[in-house]
């Protein structure tokens, strides 16, 4: 039975996965989904400090140490920063397939668009915010994630927000300021095949960036790009079509 080891992004938790995870134990894996540190918290309690200057290094470390411990490589899968976490971790030979959907971007593909700073601007116009931290308003969440969501799923959906890194949004979107250079990845030392998913209707991944972070690792990164979709592929209408096509793909 081969393992998913499915890690969520910013303002998340294993939730995010409920669909998919129930989608592919459906059909025979077994699936893994961590929480990133200082994310098991109650959305309606207030942050952990700590949180604030909590690198992308600091999540991959834990989520290393976590899949070290299984009794053979996963393919590693993650959505929006958890997408960009598992190309880290494949770049550290830890996975034997990679399934990103609409992934963060590694430090070598700019990434700002003005989509994705309205996406972001209450946190990153705040003092400091690298060292704090924070989570997105309501409306932006609407717009940048959730926007081809019922209102009422909208709401839903956000009341489970958690409070996210502020430091970890700087090395994704500020990568040239980041002197550990945290976001980078290698992709020479990654071995594993891998598939790229982007969504047209994305704001906060916007797909003309996605396309670029798949054209990064060449042949061996299969690219797929959907209409009608937006970033919220997990759980927006039509989901069951992405989790098929990536279902597809590792089966071939």
């Amino acid at each position: 039975m081969d393992i998913l080891y499915m890690v969520h992004g910013m303002w998340g938790g294993p939730h995010h996965w409920d669909n998919y995870r129930t989608f592919f134990e459906g059909r025979g894996y077994r699936c893994i989904t961590p929480v990133l540190r200082h994310h098991n918290v109650d959305p309606k309690d207030d942050p952990p400090p700590e949180l604030g200057s909590t690198s992308l290094l600091d999540y991959a470390e834990d989520l290393e140490r976590e899949v070290n411990t299984l009794d053979e490589p996963p393919i590693l899968m993650g959505h929006s920063m958890g997408g960009l976490l598992v190309q880290m971790l494949a770049a550290r030979g830890l996975g034997k397939k990679m399934g990103a959907l609409t992934p963060a971007s590694p430090g070598d593909v700019v990434a700002l668009r003005w989509s994705v700073i309205k996406s972001f601007r209450t946190g990153i116009f705040r003092r400091s915010f690298w060292k704090r931290p924070y989570r997105q308003t309501f409306n932006e969440a609407c717009y940048s994630m959730m926007h081809l969501l019922p209102p009422d799923r909208q709401r839903d959906e956000y009341d489970k927000y958690v409070y996210e890194s502020g430091r970890a949004a700087f090395e994704i979107g500020f990568s040239l300021l980041d002197r550990q250079r945290a976001s980078r990845v290698d992709e020479t030392k990654i071995k594993c095949p891998m598939l790229i998913v982007g969504a047209q209707e994305d704001r906060i991944t916007p797909a003309s960036v996605v396309r670029k972070v798949a054209k990064k690792y060449g042949d061996r990164c299969e690219y797929k790009e959907f209409p009608g979709h937006a970033h919220w592929v997990l759980g927006e209408p039509g989901w069951e079509d992405v989790a098929g096509f990536v279902a597809d793909w590792l089966e071939r």
